[in-house]
């Protein structure tokens, strides 16, 4: 490639010589040399860009060949819906319920962008990856590394809550905002049945729903993953498979004053942790169960644990059963009675039907236990957005929290339009739209309780959809 272009470069510039026109500074040109230099002159401009397109498409190949042998993968996905709420509540907030949260409007919940170099599971070769994702959205709140309350836990003392996440942008919207969910590298180390090892910030293993989009049935979430398990964790994380039936996953957790949850990388950094799980897996793959928890330290150094157990089934090739309990304990935590230990737990159950293999249907049932007012608020998205001053940029509504057990049922329905419609553009032929009927009721320990805006119970129906890329 080098000669030719330097054998074409030799030709055009031999072609006519500069110097042959015989002309000086002041020495009118002709009409005839005139044409004579336009011709060649286009000739050489011709060739130049025949270089550089030449040189463009080298590069390109060369840059398109350098990614595939990478084996970096861009992609994300977009995540938007609307939510009526039947009590049509003044101040626009569902209650307690979390990542669907606004009543009656629309909601960009989730733009996410990732970067990723997978590894392998296995083999007998070393392998180095890792991952990063933006989340832009309204649910970007729920997804911060927010393991450092506006107040201490212990104390109620005002805290420094860190700057992983948590002011990137958006505070004059009261609704959208930024996370970086994860950031992590990961290693493949050829021991025994093969080591993952990831470092850096990442999603919890534990529970059954998660923050992405894409990775849940239903639009709503479940109480317990926004107020009973943690989002993510900062630290170390491996994964070794025992056999064919049996995995364990082990690590260590830190950047965070609530037990190892939701920690960054800029505050608590000598607060560790512990996570831990075991996986088992039927052979014939009909079967999963799961068990485990993490073990932390509040900024006080009183302990705070939670275990998660998740069995799923599939009961016929077309029907997927999930029960998950889930509870969790913190010491000599500050509350509005005093200082005392806290503890919560969950109930809920998943099952789901294939009707047509683009369209499914689903319920999920939940009893969250909050003992001490202490887990769940209403709304959220106020104590989230709070500052140690007591600020919250998400709005002037006052929040509310008190002993409870929550109760939830939703209906769901969940279509992939593409293939009926026709619909052959790439990015839309994974879409998905889901469809939500939600019931939440709230019961007082020992008292009234009002949580959604003054009433007891509430019914929500939703719609949203979702496009991979």
């Amino acid at each position: 490639m080098v000669f030719l272009v330097s054998a074409r470069i030799a030709i055009a510039l031999e072609f006519e010589p500069i110097h042959s026109f015989g002309l000086s500074r002041s020495e009118p040109m002709k009409p005839a040399k005139i044409n004579h230099l336009s011709k060649n002159s286009a000739t050489a401009a011709g060739f130049l860009l025949w270089i550089v397109l030449n040189l463009n498409v080298a590069n390109a190949n060369n840059l398109t060949n350098l990614y595939h042998q990478s084996g970096l993968k861009f992609g994300g996905w977009i995540n938007g819906g609307a939510t009526y709420n039947a009590n049509n509540p003044s101040d626009g907030f569902n209650g307690a319920v979390t990542f669907a949260d606004r009543a009656n409007r629309f909601q960009l919940n989730q733009l996410n962008l990732f970067i990723q170099r997978p590894v392998e599971s296995e083999g007998r070769s070393w392998d180095i990856g890792g991952r990063f994702d933006f989340l832009f959205g309204t649910d970007a709140i729920y997804t911060q590394a927010f393991g450092i309350s506006a107040f201490d836990e212990n104390t109620g003392e005002p805290s420094d809550r860190g700057n992983w996440d948590l002011n990137l942008c958006c505070n004059s919207t009261r609704t959208y905002g930024i996370a970086l969910p994860q950031a992590y590298l990961e290693a493949y180390v050829p021991i025994g049945n093969g080591l993952n090892i990831k470092a850096g910030h990442f999603y919890t293993p534990l529970g059954y729903e998660s923050v992405p989009a894409p990775d849940n049935f239903f639009y709503t979430r479940a109480y317990i993953l926004n107020s009973g398990e943690p989002f993510t964790h900062t630290g170390f994380l491996g994964n070794y498979t025992i056999n064919k039936n049996w995995s364990i996953r082990g690590g260590a957790t830190t950047g965070s004053a609530t037990g190892g949850w939701d920690g960054g990388f800029d505050k608590q950094l000598d607060n560790w942790g512990g996570i831990a799980q075991i996986l088992w897996h039927s052979n014939d793959k009909r079967t999963t169960a799961t068990l485990g928890g993490t073990y932390g330290q509040t900024a006080v150094n009183e302990p705070w644990l939670m275990y998660s157990t998740v069995l799923q089934h599939w009961l016929t090739p077309k029907t997927h059963l999930v029960l998950q309990h889930t509870h969790g304990w913190a010491s000599n935590i500050n509350l509005p009675g005093g200082i005392k230990n806290a503890a919560w737990y969950s109930i809920n159950t998943h099952l789901t039907y294939e009707v047509l293999r683009d369209l499914s249907i689903g319920i999920r049932a939940e009893r969250f236990h909050d003992r001490n007012g202490w887990r769940v608020f209403s709304p959220y998205r106020i104590l989230s957005a709070l500052n140690n001053n007591g600020v919250s940029y998400a709005g002037n509504v006052p929040f509310i929290s008190a002993p409870a057990n929550y109760y939830a049922v939703t209906l769901g329905l969940n279509w992939k339009p593409a293939k009926r419609l026709g619909i052959g553009w790439k990015p839309l032929q994974n879409a998905s739209i889901r469809k939500n009927i939600r019931y939440d009721r709230a019961d007082g320990i020992d008292m009234a309780f009002r949580p959604f805006d003054g009433k007891k119970d509430q019914f929500l129906f939703s719609v949203d959809a979702t496009i991979p890329f």
